[in-house]
């Protein structure tokens, strides 16, 4: 086990069903079992699909395959219709677990409504889906819960992350979008990170994070945040690194101040073992979703962190 093996092995989820790739279902399966064959496959983790798509995922899986998949509870935002459309797709989700013999459903996402009156916090929704899946018997299973970034998000996240743990559920960060004001500050991801390991509720993240270190995306013009940064981050508040560090970390665009050797990992004078970066992996930072596989790897391989592939013979 190296360093590079042990922050990116299975890091990256292909969502190529989502904006900004939104592909057909019948050609995102082939791209991932394209990338699952590919000389990056241990990169590779779950493929992405909303609940309410699984018949449409069946019908497109080749004979003899079987799918490693992250099932997104797609139940909407509406905070009146939300539970009603969460029961239906738990439901949906608990029958084809066991009847679907072409996908290996390995967790599960939701994202809560966010709060409808001034005073209401995340909790009583994070409470009502975590007895969803306590009566659907899928407590065996990841389920990370993403809370909606509202005016109040940082406030409301302690109490979140408790009952986030009591119910031993995960966390989900939304780190991007299509728009500018879809990304969370650096100071937003901070308090999320150190409200997470506060409570010790381990998290994966989705959008924006399409490239290694933050900068401006070509294509769309946007800041986005990095990954490696987001790794970083990560691997460095379990050493008790503050707020402020965790931000400068966050903000980095240097890729030279990032160091990936056989068993560390550094950003500046900071360093961490390989011991501490397995922990962060395992019991934190599970893995990002993202719609472009190549993206990510093409810059990590321009950047010298990764190898090129092989030419053919």
């Amino acid at each position: 086990m190296t360093a590079m093996r042990a922050l990116l092995e299975r890091l990256i989820d292909y969502a190529g069903l989502f904006a900004p790739a939104e592909l057909p279902m019948h050609q995102a399966v082939k791209e991932y079992q394209a990338l699952c064959e590919g000389p990056h496959a241990w990169i590779a983790g779950r493929f992405i699909v909303p609940t309410s798509r699984l018949g449409e995922l069946t019908n497109c899986i080749p004979a003899g395959a079987k799918l490693p998949i992250s099932a997104i509870v797609d139940a909407g935002p509406d905070g009146r219709a939300w539970f009603g459309q969460a029961q239906e797709r738990i439901a949906a989700l608990a029958a084809a677990r066991t009847q679907n013999q072409f996908v290996k459903i390995e967790a599960v996402e939701v994202a809560v409504p966010a709060p409808i009156a001034a005073r209401e916090t995340f909790d009583p929704a994070i409470g009502q889906f975590a007895m969803l899946g306590h009566n659907a018997n899928l407590n065996d299973l990841p389920i990370y819960v993403e809370l909606p970034r509202t005016p109040r998000f940082e406030e409301l996240l302690p109490t979140a992350m408790f009952a986030l743990a009591r119910s031993r559920l995960g966390a989900k960060v939304r780190c991007g979008g299509l728009v500018q004001e879809a990304f969370p500050s650096s100071a937003q991801i901070v308090a999320f990170l150190c409200a997470a390991h506060e409570y010790d509720v381990p998290f994966k993240a989705t959008a924006g994070l399409h490239h290694p270190i933050r900068g401006i995306d070509a294509h769309s013009g946007l800041l986005m945040h990095g990954f490696v940064n987001l790794l970083a981050a990560v691997v460095f508040v379990r050493q008790g690194a503050g707020a402020a560090d965790l931000e400068s970390i966050l903000e980095e665009r240097d890729p030279r101040a990032f160091r990936i050797e056989d068993e560390h990992f550094a950003w500046r004078d900071r360093s961490a073992g390989l011991s501490e970066i397995q922990a962060a992996r395992a019991h934190a930072f599970a893995s990002y979703g993202s719609c472009s596989f190549s993206e990510p790897i093409d810059d990590l391989v321009a950047l010298g962190f990764l190898q090129a592939a092989a030419a053919p013979a």
